[in-house]
């Protein structure tokens, strides 16, 4: 393995970071704003892509900035495992830049500058965690990916949304102390905090001490990595824009804590010392808890958003459990899940946000018939769900039959039931909602059963459950006029269920039909209202029902579509063809560096 003194990590940082003063300057030019954004995303993807040969080979191009605190250089480091989150950031923040173009003109979104400046340092952020080349420095780099993306949680300027930022610091920030003070425990050990694979030499010498600093350790980057008890910071962030929600679940964030992980189990401690210390049981433990208590807490969310917020903490938990099981095959798994997951929650993403835009629908439970009227977002929808239920020829059947094979390798019988009982799960919520976008009218009387969904579990008893109705009609979503205190029932539902939180639902869409813009009492009967703006909106289909859109694109602008496509073909390419598509062969050579076992 040889090092290549070179710029490349560096301005792979540095074009994202550039870019924001060029995106405040243009304000005024929204044309030539989104251009800066497209341009430095294509740039920062180049750059990163020109350095996967040297990765594959084994080497890895590094940027020295000289001493950074006493023995600790401030170093840039564009090694196989950091390529891995390194080209997904850039590469999905080319896809999101482009749908969020159509997203934030779709809804005429105030504070425009401020959310593609914002995106812009998140993703600068997110390439530094990815070339950190030792902890102190990737902390850094994981703070500043907190507060660059704090202005995109609470992009609403709601109460709702303050308060959903406030909890997103208070979680992560305090993920980050922990994090700060295991470091100074391996540098306390060791001397020193570089990444080696396969383990720093030494850090066993005291068991004691290094089992407390991988507690602090994992536990901090478990914080982002939303593992349980620490995870409902993320459910609560879906007040923000859907394309921030992409941002948060599938490009940089979440994705940085389970990276924090992979670093520490791989290259701080070394898959051999984490099994002669003991702790990669009791972190299997906790991620198996968590898939399988995150997917049945999914089945409960009515709210489209929400449940597919669950969905990711129970996924990125597959994540963590494949690093914690350490088998070969469990870690080619565990990191393949980190693209896979990506581009088929990304895809998820995206398309709730078309129906927000197109529809302003937020509930699984209005969206009965809705594949007619949006069939390209919905076939999409359907592909990139049965890869997170871990459905042959998508991403999520490769990453997850490592994972499974690799429980089975280490007698782990109880961490492959678990696997499998999340499987199952995914399917239970999922199939629901592509079922009745295509099989099901949208007349309340033509609804099929459906057991599971209905029963006290299910996002539709009326029961008071977390993403729930709590026994009011869901239809009446009118809300309190300005200058009143909410109802109580209202202000009792959870932060990301209330009137208002979603800017889609105090915007009007910019394709909406004709016959739409009706009287009050019209729009009562439709089960839609006004929001505090007054905009008129609706929830669920009108009362003509869907109208049946075409396959060339008619259901929405192509802005929002095509990045759809991309990412839902992504999905696809890497369940049919992944080692084509240099994840897998990534994944590899990490593996193989970190064990000594090649493939």
């Amino acid at each position: 393995m040889t090092d290549i003194a070179s710029l490349r990590p560096l301005a792979a940082v540095a074009v994202p970071a550039l870019a924001i003063p060029a995106i405040y300057a243009s304000r005024r030019r929204p044309n030539l704003r989104e251009g800066w954004t497209m341009l430095a995303a294509g740039l920062a993807f180049a750059l990163v892509a020109s350095m996967i040969p040297a990765a594959l080979a084994g080497d890895a191009y590094v940027t020295d900035l000289g001493a950074f605190v006493p023995g600790v250089e401030f170093a840039l480091r564009a090694d196989a495992l950091g390529m891995l989150f390194g080209l997904l950031a850039s590469l999905l923040w080319v896809i999101t830049s482009a749908y969020s173009i159509g997203y934030m003109r779709g809804l005429d979104e105030h504070a425009q500058t401020r959310y593609f400046a914002s995106f812009a340092a998140s993703v600068s952020a997110a390439i530094g965690v990815a070339f950190a080349s030792n902890i102190l420095v990737l902390f850094v780099f994981y703070e500043l990916l907190t507060v660059a993306t704090y202005p995109l949680v609470t992009h609403d300027e709601t109460a709702e949304a303050r308060a959903a930022g406030r909890k997103y610091l208070a979680y992560t920030f305090s993920g980050g102390v922990a994090v700060l003070a295991g470091t100074a425990l391996v540098y306390w050990l060791t001397g020193t905090v570089t990444f080696t694979p396969g383990g720093i030499e030494g850090l066993a010498a005291d068991p004691t001490v290094a089992r407390a600093a991988f507690a602090l350790l994992a536990g901090g980057f478990g914080v982002k990595a939303a593992l349980m008890p620490v995870h409902s910071w993320l459910p609560d962030a879906m007040v923000a824009p859907t394309p921030v929600s992409g941002l948060l679940h599938a490009v940089a964030v979440v994705k940085s804590g389970v990276f924090g992980i992979a670093r520490v189990v791989l290259d701080v401690y070394g898959p051999a010392t984490v099994s002669d210390l003991g702790v990669g049981l009791p972190l299997a433990a906790v991620a198996a808890f968590t898939l399988v208590a995150a997917s049945v807490i999914a089945l409960r969310q009515d709210n489209l958003k929400r449940r597919l917020a669950y969905s990711t903490v129970s996924q990125l938990s597959y994540i963590v459990l494949g690093l914690a099981v350490l088998t070969p095959n469990a870690l080619i798994g565990g990191l393949l899940h980190i693209p896979a997951h990506a581009f088929m929650k990304l895809t998820l993403f995206f398309c709730a946000g078309v129906i927000h835009v197109e529809t302003h629908t937020d509930d699984i439970s209005d969206m009965a018939g809705i594949g007619k009227r949006m069939p390209l977002t919905m076939s999409a929808f359907a592909v990139a769900a049965a890869g997170m239920a871990g459905i042959p020829l998508v991403a999520g059947f490769v990453s997850k039959f490592y994972i499974l094979i690799g429980t089975i390798d280490a007698g782990q019988l109880v961490l492959t039931a678990a696997l499998l009982l999340s499987g199952v799960l995914n399917i239970a919520y999922f199939w629901p909602i592509v079922y009745q976008a295509f099989f099901e009218g949208e007349a309340a009387d033509r609804h099929d059963r459906k057991p599971l969904i209905e029963h006290a579990l299910g996002g539709r008893a009326d029961v008071a459950v977390d993403g729930g109705y709590d026994g009011h009609d869901r239809n009446a979503r009118d809300v309190d006029a300005p200058g009143t205190e909410p109802r109580a029932a209202e202000s009792a539902r959870p932060v990301a269920e209330r009137e208002g939180e979603y800017a889609v639902d105090r915007n009007p869409s910019d394709h909406a039909r004709p016959d739409e813009s009706t009287a009050e009492d019209g729009a009562a009967e439709r089960g839609r209202g006004e929001d505090r703006d007054g905009h008129d909106v609706h929830h669920g289909p009108p009362a003509d029902g869907w109208e049946r859109r075409g396959w060339l694109g008619q259901e929405s602008t192509w802005f929002m579509l095509g990045p759809i496509l991309l990412a839902v073909a992504g999905s696809v390419v890497l369940g049919l063809v992944p080692y084509a598509a240099v994840f897998l062969r990534l994944v590899e050579r990490i593996v193989a560096a970190a064990t000594g076992v090649v493939a």
